[in-house]
């Protein structure tokens, strides 16, 4: 049987599985991909990338790309539960406003559908190096000290063959035969509603009344689904759930029987519509949280790892940024910068993330099933919080004695502490405004205040013998980069000569919170050399 080796191999095509393989090429490892079906995705699918996750493309110059591809809805606001669109209005769910974002990012939301990113991401990937390979079926893996051995087939000639990989990304859905094949199990709710999903024309436009639409949650006696628009013009996509314990089954939703749940979920008794087909796959919506995200060399991601209802726009980005977490530690490791003990902070780090993260998707939905908006919401963290504010509580950084237990921070007031997003901060640099952020996303950056003194060119030589790229940032008048009113120590919790890690990732790795010392480079070089598992 013919053999092929890479040094990651990504199981997945989707939006986890496309973005690994890019966020791998910007650290310089080129993975192979395969994806056992044809193509990427023809259903919009997900439809929002979150700020957080905009920044990760912004670091590897992907984000005016993507943002080309954006969804014709990328204007709208509106997240509605209603009976019907045309009747009664439950409650509106809160959604971030722009202007609130700019105060912690400099990026913002992205609405795209996942039909349009997923070729953009492809074409990255192969750009990049990548080995992309669709219609590709996985159907066997073997792990051992050395590696991981997968076998494959080639769908379109039906040819088999090896591929061996030093490391496995398992992104290869909610179903993933990857992961039962690794005897990963996992846990919570399981499936809670079976769906169908088509697509129609129609002019609903009087019944909008204004509205500008996301998405519209529908719950009455006849249909309990939810309306998307396609070109926020005439054309829609409807889910609606079934019941197999009931006898329903996908089958029976003929041309006849959608067009009536259509009027009954617009309110229009005789609505004039077309339905363009009702041929598409049956689908679930399920919360699950893998028992384990990772093997000896094999890592679980996306949906592959966390599936979660599809409410606050969660799912597709929590997934991307699992990829991102792993992409730098897998390229550290590769390269023999660090040890395989960095790359067991994936699983310390992203599955508390991701059981919190489902939490949040469920009390959303609830609503949908038909839940007070009061019932749920003193549980409830906003979108924003979940998007910038989550923490990791242990993995590859050094926690600060008595250090907050919470798995979030609230991003309008960060902590900036070891574990927590380095926080966003505009500064003032020779060209224009700069965001902090943007200094991220290839090494470790050493943040240091103006008055620190020498020591960070010590840490930035020893980072230099130990073949990690590190780029030290002093911020101050005097500087290149300089802050408005001492806004750097207090958005990073620093006194006069503080200084921050901030890992290749924009997580905070290490904090000093002020001396003018030597002390400083031996605590920070202890640190780094920990998170590298390099004793």
């Amino acid at each position: 049987m013919k053999q092929d080796r890479t040094p990651v191999l990504i199981v997945g095509g989707g939006l986890t599985g496309l973005s690994a393989a890019v966020f791998l090429a910007h650290h310089g490892v080129r993975a192979t991909v395969v994806e056992r079906h044809p193509d990427t995705s023809t259903h919009p699918k997900a439809r929002a990338i979150n700020p957080r996750t905009m920044e990760l493309y912004r670091a590897v110059g992907m984000e005016e790309r993507v943002r080309a591809g954006r969804s014709p809805i990328s204007g709208n606001t509106d997240l509605v539960h209603v009976e019907s669109l045309a009747g009664k209005e439950r409650m509106r769910m809160p959604n971030a406003s722009p202007e609130d974002i700019g105060r912690i990012s400099p990026t913002q939301w992205t609405l795209i559908d996942q039909n349009q990113l997923e070729p953009i991401l492809r074409e990255r990937a192969v750009e990049a190096g990548a080995d992309v390979r669709f219609s590709t079926r996985v159907d066997g893996v073997e792990e051992d000290a050395e590696g991981v051995s997968v076998r494959v087939t080639d769908l379109s000639t039906g040819v088999s063959s090896e591929i061996r990989a030093q490391y496995v990304i398992a992104a290869d859905g909610s179903r993933s035969p990857l992961r039962e094949m690794l005897g990963i199990g996992a846990h919570g709710r399981g499936t809670i509603t079976n769906l169908v999903s088509f697509f129609f024309e129609a002019d609903l436009t009087e019944v909008l009344r204004g509205r500008r639409i996301i998405a519209v949650y529908v719950n009455n006696p006849e249909v309990r689904g939810t309306i998307i628009p396609i070109d926020n013009d005439r054309r829609w996509v409807i889910n609606v759930s079934f019941f197999p314990e009931q006898g329903q089954r996908a089958e029976d939703f003929t041309e006849e029987r959608c067009t009536a749940l259509v009027r009954a979920a617009v309110g229009v008794p005789d609505l004039p519509l077309k339905i363009e087909s009702v041929d598409m796959p049956a689908w679930d919506i399920s919360a699950r949280v893998a028992d384990a995200f990772a093997t000896r060399r094999v890592f679980v991601a996306g949906d592959a790892a966390h599936v979660m209802p599809p409410t606050g726009a969660f799912g597709a980005s929590t997934g991307i940024q699992d990829a991102y977490n792993l992409a730098w530690k897998l390229a550290l490791v590769l390269s023999g910068t660090a040890g395989p003990g960095l790359l067991e902070s994936y699983d310390a780090e992203r599955r508390p993330v991701a059981e919190e993260t489902v939490r949040q998707a469920l009390l959303r939905f609830a609503v949908r099933e038909g839940k007070q908006y009061h019932e749920i919401a003193a549980e409830l963290l906003d979108e924003t919080t979940m998007t910038f504010g989550y923490c990791y509580r242990a993995g590859a950084f050094a926690a600060e004695p008595g250090a907050p237990d919470a798995i979030v921070e609230d991003p309008e007031h960060p902590g900036a502490r070891p574990g927590a997003r380095a926080p966003h901060l505009e500064l003032s640099g020779p060209e224009g405004p700069v965001s902090v952020i943007d200094l991220y996303g290839d090494g470790f950056t050493l943040l240091v205040d103006e008055v620190a003194g020498r020591w960070p060119v010590a840490v930035e030589r020893e980072a230099e013998r130990l073949g990690v790229a590190l780029k030290v940032v002093r911020i101050g008048r005097g500087t290149r980069l300089w802050d408005q009113d001492g806004s750097f120590r207090r958005r990073y919790g620093l006194l006069a000569g503080g200084a921050v890690l901030v890992r290749p990732d924009g997580f905070v790795a290490w904090r000093t919170t002020g001396g003018r010392t030597g002390a400083g480079d031996l605590a920070a070089v202890d640190a780094l050399r920990t998170i590298l598992d390099r004793g």
